[in-house]
């Protein structure tokens, strides 16, 4: 099979792109052919070793958690999927990725590709669904509710916008000034530039999405009724002022349970989640896209690969 991989961390340069063996599904496994995968900044930290402390990789590594694709081989013990199906994945983060033609993987982390997406929407779907999903359910949307995402711009805080549009939330999102358009997009009812004016005006709000943290994280807290609560994936660093403020500050913990992953697809079907593609290239060129990705030079959306 064609792939990507590096044999030690290191900056782009260290990822190689050639032929690997195509491996075969074990027990309760799929092999998927690939056609498209996305990038996420997981990758590039996992391949640079910003997640040694936390992530213990066996090299060489493909990288990859995103793909979409067709199954192509059925394991033992495997129901309910037929070769030919067309699916997305989720690898795990200490597994082969999808950068490459093929992949083998638990069929729980395989669910129906939904038809409502373009393939390249369909190859950036599940990474960051399943944070939006975290984040989402973690605050318990209700209609009516108002809330304010912070970073509305980025693959996961468009999501929860979308999200939070079809659950009837009334959204005010920031973002930069030339991204205002494309956020109101995604399903923001206002949307405030940061760079050009101040959010600090908000009050009585029931949720601040906060993908943030740091600064943006602290002044925060006015805008919350009693009772109001910050909801945070991974953020700058910050510190928890929620008692004196009377409010609550709670991380979403992110999972790839198949409920998760179930229930991002059922969104994707039902036409509230979107998936941002900044571009697509060729998986020959995963190095430069993991340098642009690494220099901040993709600021919406995920770089799709073709296969």
């Amino acid at each position: 099979m064609r792939a990507v991989w590096y044999e030690d961390y290191g900056p782009p340069s260290v990822l190689r792109v050639g032929e690997r063996d195509t491996p075969e599904p074990a027990a309760g496994q799929l092999r998927v052919r690939l056609l498209a995968s996305a990038l996420a900044q997981i990758d590039v930290k996992l391949r640079a070793g910003a997640l040694r402390g936390h992530f213990a990789l066996s090299l060489p590594k493909i990288p990859g958690r995103d793909g979409v694709g067709v199954v192509e081989a059925i394991g033992a013990g495997v129901f309910g999927w037929r070769v030919g199906d067309a699916v997305c994945v989720l690898a795990a983060p200490l597994d082969d990725g999808t950068s490459a033609s093929h992949i083998v993987c638990d069929a729980a982390r395989v669910v129906p590709r939904p038809e409502a997406l373009t393939l390249a929407q369909s190859a950036a779907l599940l990474q960051p669904g399943v944070s939006a999903w975290a984040a989402v359910t973690t605050a318990a949307l209700q209609p009516g509710m108002r809330v304010l995402v912070h970073g509305g711009s980025g693959a996961v805080g468009a999501l929860v916008l979308q999200h939070a549009r079809a659950l009837g939330v009334h959204t005010v999102a920031t973002c930069r000034h030339d991204h205002l358009d494309h956020t109101l997009a995604q399903g923001a009812d206002a949307v405030i530039a940061y760079d050009r004016e101040d959010f600090g005006h908000l009050r009585g709000l029931d949720v601040v999405f906060d993908f943030v943290g740091g600064h943006t994280h602290a002044r925060s807290y006015p805008l919350l009724r009693p009772g109001g609560s910050i909801v945070y994936l991974v953020a700058a660093p910050f510190e928890d002022r929620g008692a004196a403020h009377g409010v609550k500050v709670v991380r979403a913990v992110v999972s790839d349970a198949p409920e998760a992953l179930r229930g991002v697809a059922h969104a994707a079907r039902e036409g509230f989640y979107r998936p941002l593609v900044s571009h697509s290239v060729p998986l020959s060129e995963a190095a430069a896209a993991h340098a642009a990705l690494e220099n901040g030079q993709v600021q919406r959306g995920r770089i799709v690969f073709e296969h």
